[in-house]
């Protein structure tokens, strides 16, 4: 789903207020109510919005948001990140990289590298990878989760385990403000800590909406990292706390 300008912007707004009318935004775009729904419709339909009579609604920030809803928010902001992440990564690396939709991004933006071993437990990561002949693609076996193609379970967490690698790229659903790097699936947990236990440099990625989210499973904190990149980070505390904990903080905004 390819989102206009228009839509981009009810996006933000939504996000912003949590609810959306379809006179207000008639109004302020200066176009027909018309207009606004079917905007409206192609974003629920996509399932970044929730519909309500007269309106729509942004999805509750304690659910885990749909795939497709997630690949689109931000867009732009992962791909900066992708690339800033892709930068700190060398040539002739071995890496895991595990779920989420920024750490798509990072597999996005590593094309143009030469001699990698990307080791994943992410479908997407791994079927836009294969195709490249300077990069060698391992994927984790285990559980395939039907709603992002992510593969978690014990099987993942024990082939993991048979890997030490330079890098591990890492996503989040939310980040609390005390640091703790929060998810939705335990299951998925388990294969990140396994991750997180056997990458000499943890490099995590995630763009500043997860400050506004939390999640129940913990995963981590942000002073086991080494780098972390996004696009702004609005936290004082986290700022704090990646200063006290050598953390490298990399704003692509």
């Amino acid at each position: 789903m390819h989102l206009s300008s228009r839509q981009e912007e009810i996006l933000a707004i939504a996000k912003t207020q949590g609810k959306v009318l379809v006179e207000d935004l008639a109004s302020l775009f200066q176009v027909t109510p018309q207009t606004i729904r079917k905007d409206l419709n192609d974003l629920c339909d996509g399932k970044a919005l929730n519909r309500i009579h007269g309106g729509a609604i942004f999805p509750s920030g304690n659910e885990n948001v749909k795939y497709e809803a997630r690949r689109l928010m931000a867009a732009v902001q992962k791909q900066s990140i992708g690339k800033a992440a892709a930068d700190v990564i060398p040539d002739n690396s071995s890496l895991f990289i595990n779920i989420g939709t920024t750490t798509e991004a990072v597999g996005d933006a590593l094309v143009d590298h030469r001699e990698l071993m990307v080791i994943t437990n992410n479908i997407n990561v791994a079927n836009r990878l294969r195709v490249y002949p300077s990069i060698e693609v391992v994927i984790a076996g285990g559980v395939v989760r039907g709603s992002d193609g992510g593969i978690v379970g014990e099987a993942a967490v024990d082939f993991i385990r048979q890997f030490k690698v330079d890098y591990a790229v890492i996503g989040v659903s939310a980040i609390d403000a005390d640091g703790a790097l929060l998810d939705f699936d335990f299951r998925e947990v388990k294969v990140a800590q396994a991750i997180i236990a056997n990458a000499r440099h943890v490099v995590l990625v995630s763009d500043a909406s997860k400050f506004e989210r939390t999640a129940p499973v913990r995963m981590a904190h942000i002073g086991q990292v080494h780098t972390f990149i996004t696009d702004h980070c609005p936290s004082p505390e986290i700022r704090r706390i990646c200063a006290e904990n050598d953390v490298r903080l990399i704003e692509t905004g």
